[in-house]
This record gives structure tokens, sequence and C-alpha cells, in this order.
């Protein structure tokens, strides 16, 4: 059973907002004769990187939900130039949401068990998908 990563998407007010990022991140790189991978750097290295890569996602948590989530590829720890160890979690650009669930905020990322994690849209008991404001103000309404 897969495990999975659970992070924070600082700085993106929605799915769609994520997904013109990586868009122009891979643009950007390919512009400059990079490697056109998505790689995510963080800070702390995870130690299950076994379990995390036999099919395990990074979620992404956007504006207090679980929203999405795109496949990991890889697991690179690495110091960068100050002699920090960092890692650079390589990411399938393909971003798959989810069935969308409260979560408060951390900081870091966390690991996320497979049994906990919430089915993508579209999958057998998953919600329906509705635009983002509308499902967020029927959820505040508790309708949802």
């Amino acid at each position: 059973m897969p495990l999975h990563l659970l992070k924070l998407c600082v700085g993106a007010v929605s799915v769609e907002d994520l997904e013109e990022w990586i868009a122009e991140s891979l643009a950007g790189k390919a512009a400059r004769g990079e490697a056109v991978e998505q790689v995510h750097t963080t800070r702390m290295v995870p130690t299950r990187t076994a379990e995390l890569l036999s099919g395990g996602s990074l979620y992404w948590v956007i504006k207090g939900e679980v929203a999405c989530r795109q496949a990991l590829t890889g697991i690179r720890p690495f110091v960068d130039g100050d002699g920090i160890r960092r890692c650079h979690l390589v990411l399938d650009p393909t971003v798959h949401r989810v069935a969308p669930r409260p979560n408060r905020p951390f900081q870091g990322w966390r690991y996320l068990k497979a049994a906990e994690a919430p089915p993508d849209l579209g999958a057998a008991g998953a919600a329906p998908a509705l635009p983002d404001e509308l499902r967020r103000e029927l959820r505040s309404l508790g309708l949802l």
C-alpha cells in the first residue's frame, strides 16, 4: 500500500492557479534548455522513500482544503549552497483533483496513509465536481 505526502500549496488560490504555475514553470525550463520536470524543494527529507515511490502522491492543501494531488516520481536529497540539507520532490506535472476535505494549516509536510487519502473526483464515492467557490459556500452553510 503506497504512502503519500500532504503539503500546503502556499501562494495558490485554486487548483487552476497551481496548474497555471506548473505550466509556466515547465515552459520556462524548456526555453532555458533545462530538464523539463516539475520539482518541489523541501527542507526535510522523507525517510520512507520506498513507500512513497511505490505509487504515492503529494496531496496539496489549497485554501484550507485538500484539493488535488500529483504523483511522486522521485525523491532527491541534496545539500544547498549554504550547506543545508534539502530535498527535491519530483512530481508528475498532471494534477488530479480529489474529493475536497478541510485541513488545518501546518508547517512542512506530513505523511498521509493511503486509507486516509481522499479519493480522486470521479471515483466511486467521491464528491460531485462543483466549482470551488460554490462548494466552499455550500460547506460554510452546512449543506455539504
